[in-house]
């Protein structure tokens, strides 16, 4: 199960450059002269998801601001209109059909829901990028408009990668419990999908549970199952309320772990939570290179959130702060390359002939837009964080990768 689909999908569907790597896009300091350009972000800023999606719209427009205070992209300014879909399937068409109505270029997804109004944006040909969180329809046909600017695309059939069992059998994890939300295909998918990537690594399963309800904080009696089974790794698909509820339930009961890894929680947030002490110890997973790891594209992006977004030096991006800033960065790629006149068949036209963009070097591996629709990317790779008392340590400033397994699929899982 790719990282990015287990990222959003838990929080959401359970509700119901050219040639050469692409930093950060630049042009000519002096003052915009042609006609502003307009982009859409939709976004599930409120609703179920909200405070999954905080600070989304301030990291977009650090990103546009800093474009804009170069000069724009080819002389034109870019302006944004913003919709909310309230992480409500049935909202995102809605919200996707009000800004298609503001003559927008081009939408950036930041929504868990995004598939409930993709639809229109390729009917009405714009280039769509963004957040690969919320379904297939990133590598379907015929959503060929649509570029992920975290994962490249998407393999419809979700096969099992080798990432995850390799770093919970090395660190000691090779008996695997492994838990997901059973209304949740996305949760259930990535639990099953951990459990065959450690037996593939040499481990085994000691527990698969994909029947958890939905937002339980309540883990006594798979605690005692979780002991009697000797599982000394631990993997759970959830929320990130679940996820550190489960860990306390697993210290309190005496299970003796060696490796726990969440898909999400490395937040600032997560430091302030009472839950922190519990989870000292626990491994955290990112797919955008952390802060402490900095370079150009880190920098860029850190001055650029302390002068537009008011962050302080201190504080690092949460996860869709980054694919905010770079959903915009890569429309931004896309607008550049497509001409003085961009049009919305240009931009993704020009996208598509981009074959080595990491988002300045917030991502670990480069995406070729021009052969990844419909796949993974030959390497999944991200980088893994420790939780400490002080907060979050790297376990290595590089990232650990692995790749698909031929041949698995976990879409019909759960």
């Amino acid at each position: 199960m790719r990282r990015a689909a287990m990222r959003f999908w838990l929080a959401l569907v359970t509700v119901f450059c050219v040639a050469g790597t692409a930093g950060v896009a630049s042009s000519s300091a002096s003052a915009a002269t042609g006609s502003p350009i307009t982009i859409g972000l939709i976004c599930s800023c409120t609703g179920p998801a909200g405070p999954e999606y905080l600070g989304v719209q301030g990291a977009f427009l650090a990103r546009i601001d800093l474009q804009n205070a170069q000069g724009g992209v080819n002389g034109h300014k870019i302006q944004m209109i913003f919709e909310d879909d309230a992480t409500s399937p049935a909202q995102d068409p809605t919200a996707v059909q009000t800004v298609l109505s503001k003559h927008v270029l081009g939408i950036v997804a930041v929504s868990a829901v995004f598939f409930g109004g993709a639809k229109f944006a390729n009917q009405a040909g714009v280039p769509v990028t963004g957040a690969s969180s919320d379904g297939p329809e990133w590598g379907q046909q015929p959503y060929t408009n649509m570029f992920a600017s975290d994962t490249g695309s998407v393999d419809p059939k979700y096969p099992v990668s080798t990432a995850l069992g390799k770093f919970l059998v090395s660190h000691g994890g090779s008996v695997v419990g492994s838990y997901g939300y059973g209304i949740s295909p996305s949760s259930s998918r990535s639990a099953i999908a951990t459990v065959r990537s450690v037996i593939h690594a040499g481990g085994k399963q000691g527990v698969l549970d994909i029947s958890v309800p939905f937002g339980s904080v309540a883990f006594g009696p798979e605690a005692l199952a979780a002991k009697a089974a000797n599982i000394t790794g631990l993997y759970a698909g959830m929320v990130d309320s679940s996820n550190f509820a489960m860990a306390t339930a697993m210290k309190q009961a005496g299970v003796h772990l060696k490796a726990v890894v969440f898909p999400t929680g490395y937040e600032p947030s997560a430091v302030t939570s009472p839950a922190w002490p519990e989870l000292q110890g626990d491994y955290f997973d990112t797919e955008f290179r952390p802060f402490a790891v900095p370079d150009a594209g880190t920098k860029a992006m850190q001055a650029a959130l302390e002068k537009y977004d008011h962050f302080s030096s201190t504080r690092f991006p949460t996860l869709n702060e980054y694919e905010a800033w770079v959903g915009a960065d890569l429309m931004i790629q896309g607008i550049q390359r497509s001409g003085k006149n961009p049009t919305s068949a240009g931009i993704i036209k020009a996208l598509r002939s981009v074959k080595s963009y990491n988002g300045g070097g917030l991502l670990a591996t480069s995406i070729n837009y021009s052969t990844v629709f419909g796949h993974d990317l030959p390497q999944q790779c991200g980088w893994y964080l420790q939780a400490k008392k002080s907060g979050f340590a790297l376990v290595s400033k590089k990232p650990f990768c692995g790749t698909d397994l031929p041949g698995t699929s976990t879409a019909t899982a759960g």
